[in-house]
């Protein structure tokens, strides 16, 4: 109704989520795809030397073309984000706030310390996406659960060793796509891609009402990118975000896994919260059901919109998918609440083929 903003004012604001259509349309791709590797944890993907990494808690490993691993690297904190540099260099944050380059530690600045995401210019430009400055990595859902927007993001020149700030008041930015001019970072509270411009930091839309929470971003030879997806929206969830009492009475009073909020896996247990509905009907998990978990990674064109996307749905097992990497021809996607790395034909739900 073209009354309901002004209505919106009396009876409070109304909750509408994105539908699963056109580009995000649901699918069984990640599911139906085969297994590259399992590993605990996986996460952060890159490519070393034409091998696949990917990070698993504390460790790096690597992979051959058949998918066994190797382990490149042990720190002493979970890692956060990896990176490459144009000149081979292995980046690597950690959830204890220390940046690695090389293997050296960098002098960071007090307020970054919860690096999500990172990116390189052509020309040796560092950029990183520091999520808040409450909260570390590891504690996102709190974050979100506290409706934070601190996060900021940072440059750092080539041979410069300073970190300066670009832009701040972001609502958890989680991933960095570097252009010529300017960046495209998403921003997973507010479900939405920004562009953000190199020398000014002016921030503008460029997609918005995703229906889901957004991590990295990786470029294709195409132009495009391909977004990660790591949960998907949902109504109780966008419920229990309005109501602030209730939202801290029960981060204080029930265990983190069990809270009303979106999550990397679920269906572990009898105790987590379910929404009316039904998640099962005759014993089968409806693919449809409410979740707090998803996986889904999504394509993009040069214009940052989306064409289509691989999914594993409320019944799947392959969520928490928070990387994403194209590489000879291959999209392989890193699903961190399925303890695994699957392989796609980088095209149109082509699972397995």
């Amino acid at each position: 109704m073209i009354f309901d903003p002004i209505l919106d004012i009396f009876r409070g604001k109304t909750i509408t989520i994105p539908p699963m259509d056109g580009a995000f349309r649901a699918n069984t791709d990640l599911d139906d795809a085969p297994s590259f590797a399992n590993i605990d944890h996986a996460d952060n993907l890159a490519i070393l030397d034409d091998r696949l990494i990917a990070s698993s808690g504390n460790l790096v490993y690597e992979f051959d073309d058949k998918g066994k691993a190797s382990q490149l690297h042990k720190f002493d904190s979970e890692i956060t984000a990896i990176a490459l540099s144009p000149d081979g260099r292995l980046t690597v944050a950690l959830d204890n706030g220390e940046l690695l380059i090389d293997g050296e530690k960098a002098s960071l600045p007090a307020s970054l310390n919860c690096i999500t995401a990172i990116a390189y210019s052509l020309d040796g430009t560092m950029w990183l996406a520091n999520g808040s400055t409450k909260n570390p990595a590891s504690s996102w859902v709190v974050d979100l659960m506290q409706k934070n927007a601190c996060g900021s993001i940072w440059k750092s020149e080539s041979g410069t060793g300073t970190f300066n700030q670009i832009t701040d008041a972001l609502a958890w930015p989680n991933g960095i796509l570097v252009h010529d001019d300017h960046l495209v970072v998403s921003e997973s509270w507010r479900h939405r891609l920004i562009r953000v411009d190199c020398a000014t930091g002016i921030k503008e839309n460029l997609l918005l009402h995703i229906p889901g929470y957004p991590a990295r971003l990786t470029p294709t030879l195409d132009g495009g990118s391909w977004m990660s997806v790591f949960a998907p929206r949902n109504r109780l969830i966008e419920l229990v975000l309005q109501e602030t009492h209730y939202r801290y009475d029960m981060m204080a009073s029930v265990p983190r896994q069990f809270w009303i909020a979106p999550a990397l896996s679920s269906g572990n247990s009898f105790l987590e919260p379910l929404q009316c509905g039904g998640m099962k009907l005759m014993g089968v998990h409806k693919p449809w059901a409410p979740s707090r978990s998803c996986g889904m990674a999504v394509h993009l064109d040069s214009s940052m919109k989306p064409t289509h996307s691989h999914h594993s749905r409320a019944n799947g097992h392959r969520h928490g998918t928070c990387s994403a990497i194209e590489h000879d021809g291959r999209l392989y996607v890193a699903a961190k609440g399925g303890n695994c790395i699957v392989t796609i034909k980088a095209g149109k739900s082509e699972a397995g083929k």
